[in-house]
């Protein structure tokens, strides 16, 4: 078997009792067939054209020889570097494709001034001049990735390069930016629109910028090909059938999955279930909220009653022998197979949990949000206080009456009920300040409940939905900074910094709106506040 799913104890019970149902009502089989009635007359306009991902396998063949054609073109110029530009699914797939292979990818999904330009001035794997850009958009019209193609155009022209030599684009037929890429001569590669974005890992979005830089994209097919066939099967022994029912079956009792990578050899496959799952299952205030764990994080030792253990491992058989993961699901599969798996099983969730897990409805509000700021640009709100250089602000003023960062920390934390989750956010030069992502362990163990952290904006377009759709249980912690690193978008009246700070700040208007706890702190000169964040959290 190409994909395992091992369960014991009371998750085992709960995958026992659901799975009969889900086999006597031909469900795996159901979505093999594109059957769009399966999650209710509700969902039945938006699943019919979200269901092409079933057949990415047999459609992606063809793009393969093509792929490696153009990527040999590329190194016979010297053209060695492969930059993605792209959000969401976009980016995660291809990212954890690449890291998993051990080729070289630079991924730009994000608005942070310094991280655009440290993608423009180039790695230890060349700069500018021997860099091809992919451009990913499913509808063409992502202002993070029109903003980054416009800023990349005008440095290939200050080169006197010309882009259409060096910029290759994926987005669905008919899209803004098909239209213009056929315009300016780029090599366009055109996915199928029947694919939702968090579900097109194995179509042009995940293949074209991963095959560029190098991964050996026949095996991944081939991997995925070979699972197809034991996740269409109605019956007991279909891993998907299995894995769907051991996430989705708890809720609402049990409706948080702590992701762990353990000795698997995938590299970053937590990431890319965490957008699919939680973009695909958060709404109508439902919903199963991935929290990516470590090993050795608070919530191993804690093990709250509302959290679900997941551990991805090379073995699932083996793992699951030696008898320590008692009530936890164990995963094991090649990334190909993990794909097609976890697809088919957030579908299956969708129907369990009585959602539709094709469309994204409060997605939009963030985006409009931030539209909205940037043509008014009204003055920052003033700071409540400012503590070691950190401005804290929140959405409601008595989270910040105790006048200490160590109080509005607890005041937060305070606004969590038995079931609630802390959701870190983090809008900042990740490659600067990276060692934020270290928050999330101390933010857990302080608050004693599931923790998630995001970069923004890119969670905006996965695990966003997730916060304003899912249960409204959720504490949200923004950080941003204040830096003077800046990068002006071509054609645009406004600049990176400008729109990461409109995103921040629209997201957390929307969050707001929506009754959720919003706590901002920035910092004023950031690598000197990012230890009193770690000091105020212990």
């Amino acid at each position: 078997m190409s994909f395992e799913v091992r369960v014991s104890g009371a998750v085992r019970d709960i995958a026992e009792a659901i799975v009969p149902g889900l086999v006597a009502d031909l469900v795996a089989s159901g979505i093999t067939a594109q059957d769009a009635t399966l999650w209710g007359p509700a969902a039945q306009d938006e699943a019919s054209r979200r269901l092409g991902w079933v057949q990415a396998v047999s459609v992606s063949r063809p793009l393969v020889d093509e792929i490696v054609a153009l990527r040999e073109e590329f190194v016979a110029a010297g053209l060695t570097r492969i930059v993605l530009a792209g959000m969401g699914g976009s980016s995660l797939a291809p990212e954890v494709i690449a890291r998993t292979a051990g080729v070289p990818l630079v991924i730009v999904d994000t608005t942070a001034p310094g991280e655009v330009l440290a993608a423009l001035d180039g790695d230890e794997d060349g700069d500018l001049a021997q860099t091809v850009l992919v451009v990913s958009s499913k509808s063409g019209s992502t202002v993070e990735t029109d903003a980054l193609r416009r800023v990349f155009e005008t440095s290939f022209r200050d080169l006197g390069i010309d882009p259409a030599q060096r910029i290759v684009v994926v987005t669905d037929p008919g899209s803004p930016l098909a239209e213009s890429a056929a315009v300016a001569g780029y090599r366009v590669f055109e996915a199928d629109p029947a694919v939702g974005g968090r579900y097109s890992a194995l179509t042009a979005f995940g293949l074209v910028p991963a095959g560029l830089a190098g991964a050996d994209l026949t095996e991944l097919l081939d991997e995925a090909d070979a699972t197809l066939l034991e996740v269409a099967i109605d019956g007991p022994q279909n891993p998907a059938l299995t894995l769907a029912a051991a996430i989705a079956g708890g809720a609402p009792v049990r409706d948080k999955l702590g992701l762990i990578a353990d000795g698997t050899h995938i590299v970053g496959l937590p990431d890319w279930i965490e957008q699919l799952l939680a973009e695909s299952s958060g709404k109508d205030g439902t919903g199963i909220l991935p929290v990516v764990l470590l090993p050795v994080s608070p919530e191993l030792d804690a093990r709250p009653a509302d959290l679900q253990v997941l551990r991805l491992v090379d073995e699932a058989a083996q793992f699951h022998l030696f008898g320590r993961h008692e009530g936890e699901i164990l995963v094991s599969g090649s990334l190909g197979a993990q794909f097609v798996a976890w697809e088919y099983a957030t579908a299956i969730a969708g129907r369990i949990l009585g959602i539709d897990p094709f469309d994204q409805p409060d997605v939009e509000g963030a985006k409009a949000a931030t539209r909205a700021l940037l043509q008014s640009r009204p003055e920052p709100v003033p700071a409540a206080f400012t503590a070691t250089g950190v401005e804290v602000r929140a959405s409601e003023a008595e989270l910040t009456r105790s006048g200490t960062l160590a109080g509005v920390l607890d005041a937060l934390w305070a606004r969590l009920g038995p079931n609630g989750y802390v959701s870190v956010q983090a809008y900042v030069d990740r490659q600067q300040l990276g060692e934020l992502a270290g928050l999330r362990e101390m933010v857990a163990a302080d608050s004693g409940r599931p923790t998630t952290f995001g970069w923004g904006p890119r969670f905006l377009h996965s695990t966003g939905q997730f916060h304003k759709g899912g249960p409204a249980t959720g504490v949200f912690l923004q950080i941003t900074e204040r830096t003077e690193v800046d990068v002006q978008i071509p054609g645009r009246p406004f600049t990176f910094g400008q729109l990461i700070a409109a995103q921040a700040a629209g997201d957390a208007a929307v969050l707001a709106a929506h009754g959720r706890p919003v706590l901002t702190l920035t910092l004023t000169d950031s690598p000197a506040e990012v230890l009193s964040l770690f000091e105020a959290a212990l």
